[in-house]
């Protein structure tokens, strides 16, 4: 174990790096590996098209052909404003910036708008997956709404060089099901034209915050958004890490229904350990035949100690990588490809396993 990631793990190092699950048992996790492929997308309905552009994924960056995935998110131009967004580092404003963050950062690709990966495509499309991301929610309309809708098609994406497209779905929410729909066509048009596919499963519904506790992102709720995206073919689910449980018991007090729900989720599937907690995220992905990954979060004082506490309980959890953007590009090039790297070395360690 690399002295580094314990003094960013601090007083947890003990408690995240030496944990054993006694909830999901790993051995019945499908964990990354090299051959992860060959083990479990050869055995599905995916074209060989699609083998090929997720191996494109799999094989770029320091990750390559790990199994692990370190990606690149900026599409925060559109969902927070570009100004929110780059104004503590307006180099990012300029498109080109942005893949060169991810080229220099090591990672296997970068998932952006289709204006910043069309501006970039013919000079950088053959060196790092672009992963176009489909759909945004923006802020621009009042009173502000949270609604993801369509900013171009699929084949517009394919077209650009994109190796995959990205989405979102805000479960829970009113336009759930009309998101659904969409994401359902979008991604089946993605893999019939050999991309690859990653959902942005996130919830969204202002009844999810219930006696000052938001359950956005309780275990039990975010694995099933989990379970919803690898039922539409989802090839990777991109999940916030859970921070608590129960969401559906909270949900259904004083009478309410909804939803349903079974007790040995949290009394034999999950614990309050937060290594469990992501492990059954990584159950509702098909055990793991679908990728998990987790993202980054916000940009704060303590970015690299954060981002380094995510990556250990994504990776021992059975998860398949980091999606980390705002820690990485709101800050000078050179710190956010440590910061990019330092996720990295977690994945690159092989004394963090399985717990």
């Amino acid at each position: 174990m690399t002295d580094q990631i314990i003094s960013y793990l601090g007083s947890e190092a003990d408690y995240l790096l030496n944990h054993t699950s006694t909830t999901i048992p790993k051995e019945t996790i499908t964990s990354p590996s090299p051959a992860y492929l060959d083990e479990v997308f050869a055995q599905s309905d995916r074209s060989n098209q699609v083998m090929r552009s997720m191996q494109s994924l799999l094989g770029t960056g320091r990750l390559a052909n790990t199994g692990y995935v370190s990606i690149l998110p900026v599409d925060q131009g559109i969902e927070h404003s570009a100004g929110a967004s780059f104004a503590k580092n307006p180099a990012y404003f300029d498109p080109e910036n942005i893949v060169k963050l991810a080229i220099e950062g090591g990672c296997n690709g970068v998932a952006s708008t289709f204006g910043v990966l069309a501006m970039t495509s013919r000079k950088y499309a053959h060196k790092i997956p672009h992963i176009v991301k489909i759909n945004h929610n923006e802020l621009l309309t009042y009173p502000n709404q949270f609604d993801q809708v369509p900013f171009g098609s699929v084949h517009e994406a394919w077209n650009l060089g994109a190796a995959g497209i990205g989405a979102t779905i805000y479960f829970g929410s009113q336009n759930a099901t009309r998101q659904l729909q969409e994401i359902s066509e979008a991604f089946e048009e993605a893999h019939e034209l050999g991309m690859f596919t990653i959902l942005w499963t996130y919830l969204r519904n202002p009844e999810f915050k219930q006696g000052g506790t938001d359950y956005h992102t309780a275990a039990d709720l975010t694995s099933q958004a989990n379970h919803l995206g690898v039922t539409i073919e989802a090839d990777i689910i991109k999940q916030k890490l859970p921070t608590t449980n129960g969401g559906y018991k909270a949900l259904n007090m004083e009478g309410s229904s909804y939803g349903k729900t079974d007790d040995r989720i949290y009394t034999e599937l999950t614990s309050d350990h937060p290594i469990d907690l992501a492990r059954y995220q990584v159950a509702n992905c098909y055990m793991g035949k679908i990728g998990l990954i987790n993202s980054g979060g916000a940009s704060g004082n303590n970015d690299f100690a954060d981002a380094t506490r995510t990556a250990v309980i994504n990776k021992r959890a059975g998860g398949m990588g980091l999606i980390s953007g705002r820690k990485a590009f709101q800050r000078p090039m050179d710190e956010g490809v440590k910061l990019l790297n330092t996720i990295q070395d977690v994945y690159l360690n092989k004394d963090i396993t399985l717990a």
